[in-house]
């Protein structure tokens, strides 16, 4: 039988649909981080001995609720996405650069993404926010477009000045 605690813990990580800390579901749950971590523990326990689709699993940014790993078939079949391939370069652009300015998005991508984004934002993989420092929006992809491509974490990219600097060393090289 599982503890109320559990079952607690189990509806915030469900209601959420991100990983959440310890001391983030906590807070939810309004109790202490020793009886969070116990019943984190039995929700584990309970979720690895049921015939389940769904597993509590620990991931750097915490502890989720998701799908197992062989019915991530039946989301590409029953929540097929069809993006243009412009589409999915620009979320790819977004993605790497996250959180990009639209207008620096423009720049990089050309004007198509006036219509990109708007799909992208509907599908619920891009979040559109008014920058505070410019007349720009300011674009990052959301945790349905990591649960949906199946990816925790993106490279991460060089600042500017190094991308420079490597390009500078590979001309050097090159004109040796």
């Amino acid at each position: 039988m599982i503890t109320a605690t559990a079952t607690k813990i189990e509806a915030i990580l469900y209601l959420k649909g991100k990983p959440l800390s310890l001391g983030e579901i906590a807070e939810y749950a309004a109790c202490d981080r020793a009886t969070v971590e116990e019943g984190m523990i039995e929700l584990i326990d309970n979720y690895a001995r049921r015939d389940s689709a769904l597993e509590v699993v620990e991931t750097p940014n915490g502890y989720s609720l998701q799908l197992r790993p062989d019915f991530h078939d039946l989301v590409q079949t029953l929540i097929p996405v069809e993006l243009g391939l412009g589409a999915l370069r620009t979320l790819a652009a977004i993605a790497l650069n996250s959180p990009i300015l639209q207008s620096d998005l423009i720049n990089l991508r050309g004007s198509g993404v006036y219509q990109h984004v708007p799909e992208l934002v509907e599908l619920g993989f891009v979040r559109k926010r008014r920058d505070s420092d410019s007349r720009s929006y300011s674009l990052q992809v959301t945790p349905k477009f990591h649960q949906y491509f199946q990816i925790e974490q993106l490279p991460q990219i060089f600042p500017i000045s190094q991308k420079e600097q490597q390009l500078e060393l590979e001309l050097e090289a090159k004109a040796e």
